[in-house]
């Protein structure tokens, strides 16, 4: 699959080539290589895992679907709320396609979140919100995931606590309620947190000279705007309730591939080895953690009980619905969007010719 953006959505400079980022792909591949031949130890376990992904049961591979469908919709919910506060409608199948494309994205383009971000940021630009709106809303956006992600992971240790399952303790128990507890701050009292960045870069320039002084000025500019958008509490709340629905969403995904191989949910464990898989997914080696996160979670769920046979089966079948299908249809969604474009450019220029 090509990682070259849609019209408009340059890769920033800095970003690896085509070169580096097969490199990457293929030291995550041979993680995952090396945690299945140590997790299957024999050909025969390896061999069995696969054949279990050929005798898939229709109407869990259904259910796996539609729940990352709903987390797709969850996230064009999120969107659409926080645009919302800033004054922008956004329409419901643009945001849909948005959230396909960006993810797709973020999954087979190195430089995360930039790159993905820098393109919802244009789209958002396209539907008629400010510079300001527009960076606000990916601010709100990314810190309404941190909030969800932070809830489920904590949900998933007070169930592993109770049941006794896995080597997880209150320790980490409170690191994610302290991160909850920061997070929600953050998103409540934004405007604290926007004037540090805004005391930044003018000590940045101060002291280095950098940024160029009409830059600082258009950053300082913006800041202040971000500033004066509204979000009471009411919204904070649904924001944040849409970030979490969103995770739990694709965690049931997970769950809807235990049953489509024919395996036992392990819901004592299943949270905590979720989250970690997609703390691991965050880390910048290798685009969408591939390799990293199917280690990670063939580990985590062998940890937690589960056979090396279906581990390694439901981490493949995760994947392929998550991973490599919400690849395929999100740049399927960029195209879209970006031929949209491309018959609505000579319009506009035959309207501004006639005005």
């Amino acid at each position: 699959m090509t990682t070259a953006l849609p019209e408009g959505a340059a890769l920033p400079a800095g970003i690896p080539r085509a070169r580096t980022l097969a490199v990457r792909f293929a030291l995550g591949a041979l993680v995952f290589a090396v945690v299945v031949v140590v997790l299957a130890g024999k050909r025969g376990d390896l061999l069995a895992s696969l054949r279990r992904l050929t005798q898939l049961r229709p109407l869990w591979v259904a259910v796996a679907l539609a729940a990352e469908a709903a987390a797709v919709a969850a996230f064009t919910l999120l969107q659409r709320r926080a645009l919302r506060a800033t004054g922008v409608g956004a329409p419901w199948l643009g945001g849909l396609l948005v959230s396909m494309a960006s993810n797709a994205i973020a999954s087979s383009v190195p430089g995360e979140p930039v790159v993905s971000s820098a393109y919802r940021y244009r789209c958002y630009r396209r539907w008629g919100s400010t510079a300001a709106g527009a960076g606000w809303t990916i601010f709100v956006v990314l810190v309404s995931q941190s909030i969800g992600m932070s809830a489920l992971l904590l949900v998933g240790i007070l169930v592993a606590v109770a049941t006794g399952a896995g080597s997880v303790g209150t320790g980490a128990a409170a690191l994610a309620a302290v991160v909850i507890a920061l997070a929600g701050a953050v998103l409540a009292r934004r405007d604290l947190l926007l004037r540090v960045l805004g005391a930044g870069v003018a000590a940045s320039r101060r002291l280095t000279g950098r940024p160029r002084r009409d830059l600082a000025d258009r950053i300082d500019r913006a800041l202040r705007r971000m500033r004066e958008i509204p979000l009471g509490p009411t919204a904070t709340l649904e924001l944040a309730g849409l970030g979490a629905l969103m995770w739990t969403c694709d965690c049931l995904c997970l769950a809807a591939s235990f049953r489509a191989i024919g395996a036992a949910v392990p819901w004592d464990g299943l949270l905590v080895a979720y989250g970690a898989a997609q703390i691991v997914s965050s880390i910048p080696v290798v685009p969408g953690g591939f390799g990293l996160v199917e280690g990670s979670l063939s580990v985590i769920l062998v940890a937690y009980g589960v056979g090396h046979v279906p581990a390694v089966s439901v981490t493949l079948m995760f994947r392929l619905v998550t991973f490599w299908l919400a690849i395929a249809a999100g740049w399927c969604a960029a195209g879209v969007l970006a031929l949209a474009e491309r018959r609505e450019r000579p319009v506009s220029e035959v309207a501004s010719a006639t005005e």
